[in-house]
């Protein structure tokens, strides 16, 4: 069964840190662009930061973010990463992971796999 699964979420007070992971079973994330979503509570989903495929060797980041959260992979693990430093209030979202084969870019209406999301939660 091809699957993604989300872990790290929790409560953290602002200036804290989570490390997010992204693990892949059914298939090799190696040759899949995985991105990092987040939907906040009555927003719309925002794409934050991506990682393409190994063969490419690129990494993304919104505006937001940048300085901040920092994008990995562990192909030895089969799990993608999402270092989240200096975290603020209003980086309070379900985080989400998706995966598509190889591919430069993540693009949220184009991305064939997707994770059940973790809650991240940053107090002031």
């Amino acid at each position: 069964e091809v699957q993604l699964v989300e872990s790290g979420g929790g409560l953290v007070q602002a200036g804290g840190s989570l490390r997010l992971s992204c693990a892949a079973s059914g298939f090799s994330l190696d040759d899949y662009a995985v991105g990092w979503f987040r939907q906040a509570s009555g927003k719309e989903r925002e794409g934050i930061s991506c990682i393409s495929s190994s063969s490419y060797g690129r990494t993304y980041g919104a505006d937001s973010v940048k300085g901040r959260f920092t994008i990995s992979r562990d192909n030895a693990k089969n799990t993608v990463y999402l270092q989240m430093n200096s975290l603020k209030p209003e980086d309070t979202a379900v985080y989400y992971c998706a995966a598509k084969p190889r591919s430069i870019i993540c693009v949220p209406y184009d991305m064939d796999y997707w994770g059940k999301g973790t809650l991240v939660t940053v107090s002031s």
